[in-house]
Order: C-alpha cells, then structure tokens, then sequence
C-alpha cells in the first residue's frame, strides 16, 4: 500500500528545507505519495486560519507529517488564535501527538563548532523526550483580564497520571535501546503537578528493571546540560520544561540547525519537523541549513514507516557530507567550503546515489 506523507512548508525558511527533504524521500524510491498544504502564516494568509480545514484533512488522512516551520514578525499583532504557531499546536492536538522525540548528537566533524570545548562535548548523543500535549501549553483556565483595576495573566500546569505514565513508557522504552538511563527532570520542590510527575515515574521504573531511573530538577538539569552532558542518555520531562531543555541542548551540537524532531501518537503516526524555527530574515536566500529537516525525514522513515536501513542511508549520507567539510553559514568554519541550502541538498543526494 503506498504511504501518503502530508508536507506542511509553512513560513520562512519552511518551504526552502522541506523542499530539500522531499529530494531526499523521492530519491530512495519508495513510492511515497506526497501532497502540500497550509499551515502557520501562509494558512493565515490565505484561509484566515493558522491551520484550516483542509490541512487538517490531509493532515488526519496522511501516514506521516513533515512540516518545515511557522511563525514570523508578520503576524506578531494578530489576535493570539490568528497566530501561526496555534497552527503548530493545533495539529499536535488534533493527531494526539503526545511524544516529541529530539535527539541532540554532535558529530565528530562539528566539534569545533560546538560553544562548549570539545573535551565537554565529544561523543554527545541525548534524546531528550517531551510530553507534548498537556501542561501549561494547554491547561484550562487561561486568559488576561481585569481584576483590581489592572491586567491579569493566568495560565494553569496540570497532568493526569495516565498522561504521565504514557510518555514514561516511552522514555523507558525508548532508554532500553540505547544506554539504559532515565533522567526524569521536574520542579516538584515547589510544584504539586511535578510531585505527580516524580511519583509516577518511580511507580512505572520497576516494569523497566534494566534501566536504570534517576530525576533531576529542572534547574539544575538546565545547568548540567551545559556542565557535563555526557552524564544524560534519555531526559524525559513535560511539555515546558521540554521545550526549553531540548533548545538548549540544541547549541551543544553546534547548531540549532542540525536537530531533528519526532511528535508520535500512540501508533507511531507522526509529525516531522526540524527543531529551529522560521528564520524570516534569511528566507528565500539559500542561506538556511536543511540537514534537521533531512534528518526529520530519517526519523520519519525509522519511527512511522520502520524503514531502518533508509532511515541510517539518509543519516550516513548526512555524516559524509560533514566529512567532506560542506557547511551552510550556521555550522560554518575556516577551512571549510560554504555552500548554500540547495547545494547542501544536492550533495546529500550525491552521497544517496553512490
């Protein structure tokens, strides 16, 4: 049966680096079906909605997701449901794309451009895992109104243990595969839904006697992150906190540029996308890294379609391009050839067709 694949360009940079990762998949052969749509600024450009009915159809229909990145100055005055990033949340709730999967490895070639010293970052390999439809992103009541004469802001953190428990197992399996270490970061000194966060967590550890289960506040992990990150295997935590330590973690392997992403349901359905964001100030001029939305679409191929052996042809092909010395601006060094965005993706299907 062929597999369908929704691509969801969106703003900025967006259409230039999935364009890239389409090459990519359409060079492996495989008979993906693949149809664009609408999401972010460009949606609410043309259909008024940051993700409108029809994405959503294709979107619901689709195998799999790639989307490139939304948002921008453009719509910053918007009201807040008119903004493109309600686009991005709209489809993580609508496909219940509750795991978000960012792992941050620093290949050997790009030490340098790490801003850690070498010594802290050799060898980096995390996979930070990130709950992704609950917390304080979605939490009811929210608002800004008036009380005492003045503005009022109010958002609400909750989790349900169900909640919390579905994306522990998935760090847990997840660690199982690789290192056989959790570390499950929370704020639970100071807040009750991260004291149920802790609690579960250690009730779901013994179903998994071969990893082993540590937890860490959250600002202290923050901190660790850039101390000594070679302690971290798998780092689970929820929807805020991910969002911040995965970006963080992003600058450890030099670039922002260089992660990919994975956001699955409970059926390994997923939504693909490159952890950076927009970059309207480089859009449109061939200046934008497209390896993180090429290695997206690997993950894509290894979680939602079980293609491994495609899936380590795309990254290997990525690996050789960095042993060639090819850099776009954003991991660029003395000595090295700049190329730019498309240039970048013509030498990853060099390496594909060899």
């Amino acid at each position: 049966m062929t597999k369908k694949i929704c691509v969801l360009p969106g703003d900025g940079i967006g259409p230039e680096i999935t364009a890239q990762a389409v090459r990519v998949l359409e060079a492996l052969n495989l008979g993906f079906e693949m149809e664009t749509a609408l999401i972010g600024g460009a949606a609410v450009d043309a259909a008024g909605d940051p993700y409108p009915q029809a994405t959503q159809k294709l979107a619901a229909e689709a195998d799999a997701v790639l989307l490139g990145a939304v948002g921008g100055s453009k719509w910053d005055s918007l009201p807040r449901e008119q903004r493109p990033e309600r686009g991005l949340l709209g489809i993580r709730k609508h496909l219940n794309l509750f795991a978000n999967l960012r792992p941050a490895v620093l290949y050997p070639e790009l030490a340098n451009a790490s801003t850690l010293k070498p010594e802290i970052v050799a060898g980096l390999d995390i996979l930070i895992v990130r709950e992704l439809t609950g917390d304080i992103y979605f939490g009811q009541p929210r608002g800004i109104e008036n009380r005492n004469d003045e503005r009022f802001g109010f958002n609400t953190m909750h989790y349900s243990e169900s909640e919390i428990r579905r994306i522990g197992r998935v760090a847990f399996e997840a660690a199982g595969k690789r290192n056989k270490k959790v570390c499950s970061v929370d704020k639970m000194n100071v807040l009750e839904t991260m004291q149920l966060w802790r609690d579960v967590m250690n009730e779901l550890a013994p179903e998994y006697p071969d990893v082993e289960l540590s937890h860490m506040l959250v600002d202290n992990a923050a901190m660790q992150l850039v101390r000594a990150p070679l302690q971290f295997d798998v780092m689970v935590t929820g929807n805020m906190f991910g969002d911040i330590l995965s970006d963080e973690a992003s600058m450890l392997t030099g670039s922002i540029g260089m992660l990919p992403s994975a956001s699955l349901d409970e059926n390994n359905k997923g939504l693909y996308e490159p952890s950076h964001g927009s970059a309207p100030d480089i859009a449109g001029k061939n200046l934008a890294n497209p390896l993180a939305t090429i290695l997206s679409a690997a993950m894509m191929l290894r979680y939602s379609f079980n293609l491994e052996e495609e899936a380590k042809r795309v990254e290997n092909a990525v690996k050789n391009v960095l042993a060639q010395r090819l850099r776009t601006g954003d991991i660029f060094e003395s000595g090295m050839t700049r190329v730019g965005t498309k240039q970048m993706g013509d030498a990853i299907l060099a390496e594909l067709g060899k």
